[in-house]
């Protein structure tokens, strides 16, 4: 079974970016979309703790640039 975290950053009530956290092929993958552009990177990592750790920190960055992290 997979496991999913999802954070949404908004920014003046608006969904600025999406970033997802799930269980890939033996290994965990961090998806970064930015609703502005479009676009869309994949960062894969050895280990959840690892995953979650830059999760923490994009999260931690969108917050000091004034987003609501949900």
């Amino acid at each position: 079974m997979s496991t999913e975290l999802v954070r949404e950053a908004l920014k003046d009530g608006r969904r600025i970016a999406l970033i997802r956290c799930y269980d890939g092929a033996g290994s965990t993958v961090v998806e970064l979309e930015a609703q502005d552009t479009g676009a869309r990177r994949f960062y894969q990592f050895v280990t959840a703790t690892e995953a979650f750790r830059f999760v923490q920190e994009a999260v931690l960055a969108m917050q000091y640039l004034g987003c609501q992290v949900n």
